[in-house]
């Protein structure tokens, strides 16, 4: 089956695609010999940018877009990995960083692509953005049993609890609650 992942490159789900036996789709798959099938097609308003844009978008987006189409055409399952946590203890330096959980690029059209596969109607998993080595570790096993498990996957696993945002949902506690327990402690 073909996967697409998002952020593309992100280099710690690629491998787990091509060692499940499923070929790894990328709007940046460039050839080391010719590159001329990367310049097929428009960017004209006929296809899948006019459906989440309007003409006032900014031009890296709509190329962003439009070079995710190509391969959103093609997918049939998808991996999300969410958005980095504002205050995070780093695990590796910023360069290993970028290599193993892929570059967000423009948050607009990042999300602009994670609403394209939410529309695909294809298998798609959803995963929180490790913060420490067990969370990675856990990241990579739902990978390998999302991957294993394709056939039998309908619609979105989203095991961590993503919202919107794809960061992981907070609790919050409602207003009444606090003030009860702030009058039980005072």
């Amino acid at each position: 089956m073909n996967v697409i992942v998002v952020p593309d490159a992100a280099m710690i789900v690629i491998p787990l695609i091509e060692k499940n036996g499923h070929a790894y789709l990328s709007p940046s798959n460039f050839s080391k010999y010719d590159n001329t099938d990367i310049l097929e097609g428009n960017l004209a308003f006929d296809n899948i940018i006019s459906k989440y844009s309007s003409s006032e978008l900014p031009s890296g987006v709509k190329s962003r877009l439009f070079l995710f189409s190509k391969v959103a055409e093609k997918a049939d399952a998808a991996i999300i990995i969410g958005k980095r946590p504002k205050n995070r203890e780093r695990m590796y330096n910023a360069l290993n960083d970028l290599i193993l959980f892929g570059g967000n690029a423009c948050n607009n059209a990042h999300s602009l692509e994670v609403r394209i596969v939410q529309e695909l109607d294809i298998p798609t998993l959803k995963l929180a953005y490790p913060a420490d080595r067990a969370q990675l570790i856990e990241l990579i096993n739902k990978t390998n049993y999302f991957l294993k498990n394709l056939e039998k996957i309908d619609g979105t696993v989203n095991d961590d609890n993503l919202t919107v945002e794809l960061r992981p949902k907070k609790e919050k506690y409602p207003i009444f609650d606090l003030k009860r327990l702030l009058d039980t402690l005072i």
